[in-house]
């Protein structure tokens, strides 16, 4: 779908005041058309928050159960469906076009949170809330008041505060989720523990980053945000970390060569680990075995 007025049509609310950016209320919502339940391509940017729900979005092949005061946050491309209306929150929806000649266009692709899955929605408190219904309602106000030269860039303006203060409340919810996030750093060291100690990082090379978050259940943006939040490495980083204290503990516990160790962890050529290793002691792995000895 690429029109924000037929959007507007199946919601069943009035036409859009902007033809590029518009937010619905849920509680103007009428009864949605017969297209809102099927699966839908949306071709725009999507912002929800959503306070009480009665009914189900689905994402992919699962269905969602919103709690109260969430918010969501869907990039164009993505499909999206709904079988009943919610009750409180609200909808901005921004079209490409309204961006893509300004540098927000680009930027806005930063925000990791428009590529994660929708049960990791943002979990608002009440203060948190306000802040980003106080957003909207200045959105809303520069949009349905006389459009002038300066209307599109205060709107964007507007648009990147709500997200900076979601990244913010984003990192929030990381720390706050301390215990949930904990358990999901232990399972990942020892998936990560499993691997090295297997033949599949012969085989494989070093694990993908999309297979340790299918793993974890987690999208790939949300386990690298969650990482970088709480150990100052995103998943990559995490993952050579690890083969970094792999190699350091060969080195240190086995009398095999640098390139039987090398071959051990993935590496094709021992020229290649040396430079890795390096790059990451600041020693030569012979060096770091003298110095550990």
């Amino acid at each position: 779908m690429n029109s924000i007025s037929e959007f507007h049509r199946i919601l069943g609310v009035t036409r859009p005041e902007h033809p590029l950016i518009s937010v619905i209320h849920f509680e103007d919502l009428g009864t949605f058309a017969e297209e809102i339940s099927e699966k839908v391509m949306y071709n725009f940017y999507m912002i929800l928050l959503v306070k009480k729900f009665d009914g189900r979005i689905r994402y992919g092949q699962n269905f969602v159960d919103f709690d109260e005061g969430s918010a969501s946050f869907f990039s164009p491309g993505q499909i999206l469906s709904t079988d009943d209306n919610a009750k409180e929150g609200w909808i901005l929806i921004i079209h490409p076009d309204f961006i893509r000649s300004h540098a927000f266009g680009k930027t806005i692709k930063n925000y990791g949170f428009f590529s994660y899955d929708i049960y990791e929605a943002l979990f608002l408190s009440e203060k948190e809330e306000t802040v980003l219904n106080g957003i909207i309602h200045n959105i809303e106000q520069e949009f349905k008041s006389n459009i002038d030269n300066f209307s599109q860039n205060i709107i964007i303006s507007q648009v990147e505060t709500l997200l900076n203060y979601a990244d913010r409340f984003y990192n929030r919810q990381f720390i706050t989720r301390k215990q949930i996030n904990n358990d999901l750093l232990s399972k990942l060291d020892k998936i990560l523990n499993e691997y090295f100690d297997s033949e599949q990082v012969q085989d494989n090379g070093l694990p993908k980053v999309e297979n340790l978050a299918r793993e974890l259940h987690l999208s790939p943006n949300y386990l690298s945000d969650m990482l970088r939040s709480l150990t100052g490495l995103n998943t990559q980083q995490t993952i050579q970390h690890k083969l970094v204290e792999k190699a350091k503990e060969t080195l240190a516990s086995t009398t095999l060569s640098v390139s039987e160790i090398a071959f051990r962890l993935g590496f094709s050529h021992p020229q290649s680990f040396n430079k890795f290793f390096k790059s990451k002691t600041q020693l030569s792995p012979l060096a770091f075995r003298r110095s550990f000895n």
